[in-house]
């Protein structure tokens, strides 16, 4: 027998959750498959076989489990199963029944929906949601009278497919990352001296560009042309300008940074997470795109390491994506400063003395301000504000007429 244990994935953690078995006990696996997923304080990680075999789970999905223990076992001596031909199988198949397209075309769809014949006939008929029904026949069965209550009062409706006037509780364990988060963002409001300051930009030379350039963007690039390319080169400017933005407080010194390692908020299924895109201020907005793909698909899909999750000098989070017109975005500690977009919304503005119908986005800066003055968080605002609104700036870092004039 071989044995897996739980490897390490950190100084500080000690212990990981089990999230589920990806194989069967008694599976046979083959060397480097993955056979669970396991989650930390910070990310939740894949266990491979270390070898082919027959697999003994010792561990339940939801138990807590220390690094270094056993988690499983591989009977490396186990023969590997000799797997049927399905392709001969499919064959067959098509041989008796003909083109399964053409079979099934002349059928009745099947429905996993439990209700009676008539009650079936008028959710069809009436185009009813069944998830707005509730059933009062034996076994959870939609009855024709569930139905016309339904149609009577659409208003009426139960959480989760329950009973109506239901006072039913559920319980359910934390995750891991759902404690950390817990943990910090109190930790976050308890330890630094936050405050909020807010400005708005106008988004309309930005998604002019976007439509005139995105094609050929897509093109050249292979990925789309969104704003977080914008936002994060803007604030990588901005970071370098106002230098205690960028940094934070280690005991008693304030460490800066000459670069800036930006970190992106993703919502998941499991929680917020922050990957971090690494110098942004070296990198084209191509890459910043392409970067911003990748770690969103790795967040997505729980295959983000300790070291894609840690090192951010700075935040954005896009509370704008949900519909959110403004928020006080809270400090993603050690860091002092996160930027907070939102949702763009057309309002009328004062252009030139007339009134103006604009794409405008509410920005939101939360700093701490132990490290960060008023002075220092406000302009930084203002100058994220200035090149979001002249997007030429970001190349060029300086508006073209100071720089000709030597200002």
């Amino acid at each position: 027998m071989i044995d897996i244990k739980v490897p390490s994935v950190g100084e500080s953690i000690s212990e990981v959750t089990l999230l589920k078995w990806t194989k069967k006990e008694g599976d046979y696996v083959d060397r480097d498959e993955v056979i669970a997923e396991l989650e930390s304080e910070k990310a939740t990680f894949e266990v491979n076989a270390e070898k082919a075999g027959t697999l003994k789970r010792l561990a339940a999905e939801g138990d807590t489990i220390l690094i270094g223990s056993v988690l499983a076992q591989i009977d490396e001596t186990a023969e590997k199963p000799v797997e049927s031909s399905k392709s001969q199988v499919s064959s067959e198949t098509k041989q008796v029944t003909g083109n399964p397209k053409l079979e099934t075309s002349n059928q009745q769809p099947v429905t996993d929906l439990k209700a009676t014949p008539v009650a079936n006939a008028i959710i069809a008929d009436k185009k009813v949601d069944p998830s707005s029904i509730t059933a009062s026949g034996y076994g959870g069965k939609i009855l024709k009278n569930d139905v016309l209550e339904a149609l009577t009062h659409p208003g009426k409706k139960s959480f989760n497919g329950t009973e109506l006037f239901s006072r039913n509780t559920r319980q359910e364990k934390m995750s891991n990352l759902r404690k950390t988060i817990s943990k910090r963002l109190v930790e976050s409001k308890n330890t630094t001296a936050m405050l909020t300051t807010f400005n708005e930009v106008d988004m309309g030379i930005i998604m002019e560009i976007r439509k005139q350039y995105k094609d050929k963007f897509k093109e050249t690039h292979g990925v789309n042309l969104g704003f977080m390319s914008f936002f994060t080169k803007a604030c990588a400017i901005a970071l370098n300008e106002w230098p205690t933005v960028n940094a934070y407080i280690d005991g008693n010194e304030i460490i800066y940074h000459d670069y800036a390692d930006i970190s992106i908020a993703v919502s998941t299924t499991r929680g917020l997470t922050v990957p971090v895109i690494r110098n942004v201020e070296s990198l084209s907005m191509a890459d910043v795109e392409k970067k911003v793909v990748e770690l969103a698909a790795k967040a997505r899909d729980s295959k983000l390491t300790t070291e894609e999750l840690t090192g951010g000098t700075f935040t954005i989070t896009n509370g704008g994506v949900f519909g959110s017109l403004m928020s006080t975005p809270i400090i993603n500690i050690p860091q002092s400063a996160i930027l907070g977009m939102h949702k763009i919304q057309d309002r009328p503005m004062a252009i030139k003395g007339k009134v103006e119908i604009r794409p405008m986005m509410y920005l939101a800066l939360s700093y701490d301000h132990r490290v960060i003055d008023g002075r220092e968080s406000v302009s930084f605002l203002v100058r994220v504000k200035e090149l979001l609104e002249n997007p030429e700036l970001i190349l060029l870092g300086k508006d073209p007429v100071k720089t000709l004039l030597e200002l």
